[in-house]
Formats: C-alpha cells, structure tokens, sequence
C-alpha cells in the first residue's frame, strides 16, 4: 500500500497588499517605526538625511494586511559624492507578520519602481548578508562617508544602473525637497537669516 504524503497546509492567497504610502498612513507609519527601532530612532545617522525632506517621487510604500499597515519602505533622494542616488529606509515590518516575507516583498517592489523611475543607484545602512540577496554589497561605498557615525561595513550600494555609483566618493547629503511641513519652518530661518527674504 502506498502513502501519499500529507498536503501542505493551505494559506490564504495575498496575505498582504503593497501600495503607495498615503497621508492616512503616517500615524500608523510613525507606531510602527517606534516600535521597531525605538523612541530614538531619530537619533540615528540616516536620520539626518531624512530630516525636514519629503520622500523621492512615487517612492513610499506601505503594506497592509486586514486593512492594517504592518510594513513600510521609504527612499530618498541624496547625493553620494556628487552622485545622484537614493538612499533606502527605513524598512520596517511588523513584528508579528515578518514570517510573511512582507520584508522581501517590500524590497523587490520598490527597487522596480525605483529603477522604472529613472534612478540608476541605491545606498542603505543595514545588516550586509540581510541585503546581499537583493544585490547590495561594499563595492562601490568605500569611499562615501553620512553626517555622522556609522559602521562602514553597514554602509552597501546596488546599481540599478551600471556603473550608477563609479566615482562615488565623499559625504552623502540630501538633496530631494523639502517636506511640507518643514517649509514654514525654513521660510522662519530664512527670514531670521536675510530679514528681507520673503
């Protein structure tokens, strides 16, 4: 008598959806990144290269699962060593649903959309063997330093583009514009500055 083996336990099909980030989901958003990296996440390096910008274009993306955010990944726009590129982050999935490869998805989605945008490379601060299986390495970031401390090995590129990050060498600044809500307060600055400056 033969034995079948027992089928695998069925799972729901698209446990979760990947969609642009909405202006609905930045509470949720902001729960879930204190959750995942603390209240002084804020404190961090790439921090400073976020601070007072808005995200690049079409470039800020939320998982939902049962009407819930439980992932986001955000990029944005710097230069590295006068290079254009993006750096990525942060990535964030809910702690209850990172066996659901919310994470990987996130990953492949907003590289596609990064490349279909035009951008030719990405930079993050994250755990090497974690990235490598997108194509991130130490290859081409020897030479670039953030506005702060950070672990040099952490520091990885992808080229969407090839040769997008040759002859990337120097600090990385932030170069998108301006998020909405810090526009007043840089108009305040600019007028305390250059009292003239409308």
């Amino acid at each position: 008598m033969t034995v079948l083996p027992k089928a695998p336990p069925a799972y729901p099909a698209a446990p979760f959806t990947i969609r642009n980030e909405r202006a609905a989901d930045v509470a949720a958003r902001e729960a879930l990144l204190d959750t995942c990296f603390g209240a002084n996440r804020n404190l961090r390096t790439c921090q400073r290269l976020r601070n007072g910008q808005a995200p690049a274009d079409g470039l800020a993306f939320s998982a939902v699962r049962q009407g819930r955010m439980v992932g986001t990944l955000r990029f944005w726009q710097v230069s590295a060593g006068r290079v254009p590129a993006l750096v990525l982050g942060p990535l964030a999935v809910d702690p209850c649903c990172r066996k659901l490869g919310i994470g990987r998805a996130l990953m492949k989605h907003a590289l596609a959309a990064a490349a279909a945008h035009g951008h030719g490379a990405v930079i993050l601060l994250g755990d090497a063997p974690y990235y490598a299986r997108f194509g991130f390495s130490r290859r081409k970031t020897g030479e670039l330093s953030l506005p702060g401390p950070f672990e040099r090995d952490r520091l990885l590129g992808l080229e969407l583009r090839e040769g997008a990050l040759d002859g990337a060498r120097g600090m990385i600044v932030p170069t998108g514009r301006a998020a909405a809500q810090s526009r007043p307060r840089l108009a305040a600055k600019l007028r305390k500055l250059v009292p003239h400056a409308a």
